[in-house]
């Protein structure tokens, strides 16, 4: 027992979704399809909060950022998994895998403190009104989104949970008993956090895990959620469906004159 082991792991092999050269195929088109819409998607968000003066508010700057760290969470992953669908030999080397890992961790763990700062965003709208843009000035929200990129942890979920019952609680009381006014303010929200934590749940939670759900629920985390996520916002919020009428109707008048 003298001897060392003195092998090192150099690269990981990836399994596949399928062994099906056809299933492939179809994937390959589906990711890409994902891929580009949720690039198209977002970068829209991105350009519409930038564009629309009526969109410079706290809300949508906190929006135009969670639309460019989806772009970056699933650029982490997808382009690397929509070619290796095609190879024969697919694998990753140790360095590329921890790069990769550590660039997922902070994206998705700037993502959850993002989605913490935009409920506290709706508590101020909502349970301060008079004080909302003195509680979320330019410099407050350009220090939350730098924390943000910090701040990592993942207590954030609770915090979450109570903010939300904070929040529902006092627009159930301020429209005489109408909870469903309250959820209709935030169904949005809550859809976006539901789509983005339930993965995790399955992920770290389910008491029989296994490669293939663990697998499946990455996919739904880092390609399906980006992609629904400006259509979520862009079909539930009337001002983003103002601001694409505007800009509609700009691009009809400059093509006209």
């Amino acid at each position: 027992m003298d001897g060392v082991n003195g092998s090192v792991v150099s690269e990981f092999v990836l399994l596949g979704l399928s062994g099906s050269w056809e299933t492939k195929v179809i994937l390959t088109l589906t990711f890409s399809l994902l891929y580009l819409g949720i690039i198209l998607g977002n970068l829209f968000i991105v350009f519409l909060v930038i564009a629309d003066s009526h969109l410079h508010s706290p809300m949508y700057f906190l929006l135009a950022n969670l639309s460019f760290n989806d772009i970056g969470a699933s650029s982490t992953a997808l382009p690397r998994m929509i070619s290796d669908l095609l190879k024969e030999h697919r694998a990753i080397s140790f360095q590329s895998c921890m790069i990769q890992t550590c660039f997922i961790h902070a994206l998705g763990g700037t993502e959850m403190v993002l989605l913490i700062t935009m409920a506290f965003d709706k508590y101020a709208v909502i349970c301060k009104p008079l004080h909302y843009l003195t509680i979320m000035s330019p410099k407050t929200c350009v220090l939350l989104i730098v924390m943000s990129w910090w701040l990592h942890n993942h207590r954030t979920f609770f915090l979450l949970l109570l903010s939300y019952a904070f929040i529902l609680v006092t627009v159930w009381k301020r429209s005489s008993g109408d909870l469903s006014k309250a959820l209709g303010t935030l169904s949005a929200h809550i859809t976006v956090v539901v789509l983005f934590y339930t993965p995790f749940f399955f992920i770290y939670m389910w008491p029989f895990p296994t490669s293939s759900v663990d697998k499946y629920m990455f996919i739904v985390d880092f390609a399906i959620t980006p992609a629904l996520n400006p259509v979520i916002y862009t079909l539930r919020n009337k001002d983003i469906k103002i601001a694409m009428q505007r800009l509609s109707k700009r691009g009809h008048h400059d093509r006209f004159c």
